[in-house]
């Protein structure tokens, strides 16, 4: 008898179904693992209501739901709630909520009184609809963590990022240098200036007085006539960026990079990057980037799919086997 490792399936089937968050990911997610994307309906009644059917019996089924949660957060994060939901009350064995980018990751704390910790609320919120287990990339703090008491796979597509820029990119940077956005991120940024193989700066920021614009950046680090890449996990209106940018300038900093996992870009965000004086901005496609905004930063953005990292994990989940494998962990 020889009992074939990859045949081992813990539930039924594999069945995907996506929010319309990301509806682009989703199909790659599907194409990765030859495995269609199961109909339903999403209706939005005229009282702002959403509505939810599957077209097809789920009961003792292994579902995965491929939701973002970036902009329209509130409909996104309700619509992957109610899917859940409908999922668990159809009987589904197992429910695995793949959200690639996963709203309110910022509020994770209390850093000033009289606030709320929103991610843990949305943690406890996933759970009460039913989800088993959550699976997401680069959360903005790793605690998140241990905001759920359902397992998951926390994920970084970071490696992603650093295979592009040494595959495809490193050969014509002028000794690179990492610069980490904010002392938040110097943790992070370590591990990028380490895969990388390059040393690292990072920027200083603090506040003067009660000015909330009166800000006075230093740079620790040596930037002059290197190349810089700036790494973040998410760029949201990209003043941060903007302000790392001019620093790195006037320290006298040669060519300039951007890379970051989250490409939210809300408001203005496209535009002002596309202002900026940077070469080149690697991202990725955990949150959708509207053709507008693609526009904006035509020739100078190269946007990595997550499909395959986020496709590998839930075949190894289905499967039952070691996802710390696929990075040699």
């Amino acid at each position: 008898m020889h009992h074939v490792h990859h045949d081992l399936k813990v539930y039924g089937g594999i069945k995907l179904f996506a929010g319309s968050g990301t509806p682009d990911l989703a199909q790659k997610i599907s194409d990765y693992l030859n495995q269609p994307l199961s109909g339903r309906e999403v209706i939005e009644f005229p009282n702002e209501n959403l509505f939810v059917k599957l077209n097809g019996s789920v009961r003792g089924q292994d579902v995965y739901v491929i939701q973002t949660t970036s902009s329209p957060v509130h409909r996104n994060l309700m619509e992957l709630l109610i899917m859940i939901q409908t999922l668990r009350l159809d009987s589904a064995a197992r429910i695995t909520a793949v959200v690639p980018y996963l709203c309110y990751g910022r509020s994770d704390k209390k850093d000033q009184p009289r606030v709320p910790i929103t991610a843990r609320l949305v943690a406890d919120m996933l759970e009460v609809a039913g989800a088993d287990r959550y699976m997401t990339l680069d959360p903005h703090a790793g605690q998140v963590q241990g905001f759920f008491s359902i397992p998951g796979d926390v994920l970084t597509a970071s490696h992603l990022l650093v295979s592009h820029i040494n595959d495809k990119m490193r050969a014509d940077m002028l000794d690179p240098v990492v610069v980490s956005v904010d002392l938040g991120f110097a943790k992070k940024g370590r591990n990028y200036a380490a895969d990388l193989d390059t040393p690292i700066a990072f920027i200083e920021k603090r506040r003067h007085g009660n000015d909330a614009n009166a800000e006075a950046l230093t740079l620790i680090g040596d930037v002059n006539g290197r190349d810089v890449i700036i790494v973040d996990d998410e760029v949201d209106t990209g003043g941060s960026i903007a302000q790392a940018v001019d620093v790195c300038k006037k320290n006298g900093a040669r060519n300039i990079y951007l890379a970051f996992v989250h490409a939210i870009l809300s408001r203005d965000g496209a535009k002002r990057l596309a202002s900026l004086p940077i070469k080149h901005i690697i991202t990725t496609d955990s949150a959708p980037l509207s053709p507008e905004k693609m526009k904006h930063l035509e020739g100078r953005i190269t946007v990595l799919s997550v499909a395959g990292l986020l496709g590998e994990v839930i075949k190894r989940a289905h499967e039952g086997r070691s996802v710390g494998e696929m990075f040699n962990e």
